[in-house]
């Protein structure tokens, strides 16, 4: 059985006990409606702006009205998914790829990037992910930090960021970033009421930590009470709800590097988190390689692209990078154009070595992504196409 939504649930106590501090392109220019939420097809507002088209201009214009009438189907508006992005940026590439798809998705009017926070503990990954947005021009989206010491090394592609002239932005160190609690409940106080959605691409160290905090400036509301009021959907790519091939290609179970270099945080959002959940598992995101050519051969549009160069200085093609973050990132904003099925609901757990579990209940708040052989081409084809797709004004 596959459920499209599941019913609001009480949180329950938090502990304070753990290491973690919880327990640790192109615009899209809408078509003008006839006041009955119908959309006029383009073509008949061409013609009667230009009554003097000759027949020859007008037949094809005439079988367009027509079939727009035969299909006459009711359109409903659907405002932006206002969106936070958490990452582990320069930790793998999939994560620079997620963000160039989150602004392409803006840029067609799908989602709003509201902040991104940052679970990798070095002071280039917010200048890198500040370079990013400022690629496709939005370079005052806020960004926080968080200070846990979990994988302080630079990795392959951070270092970028310390050519400006190639990659302008404003942000020189992560020293000089807001902490990430502090951007999480600003953006969240500011919100409307069950309205948000974060995508959680990393480890769940600042998503712990914003269900620790207390009430401050932002919100008289602790952290758990914030979210439950003003988030809709966390999105998150962590754990694995399959057996997957490992070395000799024999299955077995696996602990997912997300939930493994912050194991507490894990457990505390697994268990408290008061909203619902779905996760994308790191079944789904092996199952569907980012095919090299298009690093290759779509993003030559600027002498000098943030996403194919990071990709490439992490690991040359022809490897074929999984997506994982990008599947979450696309069921996040496009959670009902069938992708992906999902499970029933249920509660995932997170044991002390960092396997994941997960058990059927229906009154549980979290259920996992499953991915359906015939839908591999079509997602794989829409996450190439995100990716690559050019800012709406070129740098």
């Amino acid at each position: 059985m596959v459920l499209k939504s599941s019913p609001p649930s009480n949180a329950s106590p938090i502990s304070d006990q753990g290491t973690c501090p919880l327990p640790r392109a192109l615009p899209v220019v809408p078509a003008p409606e006839d006041g009955k939420g119908r959309i006029h097809h383009p073509l008949s507002i061409k013609a009667a702006a230009n009554p003097s088209l000759s027949l020859h201009e007008l037949l094809p214009l005439l079988i367009g009205l027509a079939c727009a009438v035969w299909f006459d189907v009711p359109v409903v508006a659907q405002s932006p998914v206002p969106l936070i992005y958490d990452t582990d940026m320069g930790n793998d590439c999939d994560d620079v790829l997620a963000l160039g798809m989150i602004h392409a998705l803006q840029s067609r009017g799908e989602c709003e990037l509201l902040a991104v926070t940052i679970t990798k503990d070095h002071p280039l990954a917010a200048p890198f992910t500040d370079a990013v947005n400022t690629f496709y021009g939005r370079g005052d989206i806020p960004i926080g930090v968080c200070r846990s010491g979990v994988t302080p090394e630079q990795g392959r592609f951070l270092g970028m960021a310390a050519d400006r002239e190639k990659y302008p932005h404003d942000l020189t160190s992560g020293d000089d970033a807001p902490a990430a609690v502090a951007v999480l409940r600003k953006t969240l106080a500011a919100a409307q009421d069950a309205s948000v959605v974060i995508v959680q691409v990393g480890f769940s160290t600042n998503l712990a930590d914003l269900l620790r905090s207390k009430a401050d400036q932002h919100s008289q509301q602790d952290g758990v009470e914030l979210v439950r009021q003003k988030v809709r959907l966390l999105s998150l790519m962590a754990g694995a709800f399959r057996q997957v091939p490992g070395k000799g290609g024999k299955l077995g179970d696996h602990r997912e590097y997300n939930v493994v270099k912050d194991i507490p945080a894990a457990r505390a959002i697994a268990a408290y988190w008061p909203t619902e959940m779905v996760w994308s598992g790191f079944e789904i995101g092996l199952a569907l390689p980012y095919p090299h050519r298009s690093i290759l051969h779509d993003f030559g549009y600027v002498p000098h692209h943030p996403l194919s160069e990071a990709y490439i200085m992490y690991m040359p093609p022809p490897h074929d990078r999984p997506t994982w973050d990008l599947t979450s990132v696309l069921y996040a904003v496009r959670p009902d154009h069938d992708y992906f099925a999902v499970s029933d609901l249920g509660h995932v757990s997170v044991a002390d070595d960092g396997l994941t579990t997960f058990k059927e209940n229906d009154q549980g708040k979290s259920r996992y992504l499953i991915l359906r052989d015939q839908d591999k081409a079509r997602i794989t084809e829409a996450l190439m196409l995100l990716s690559s797709q050019p800012p709406t004004v070129m740098p």
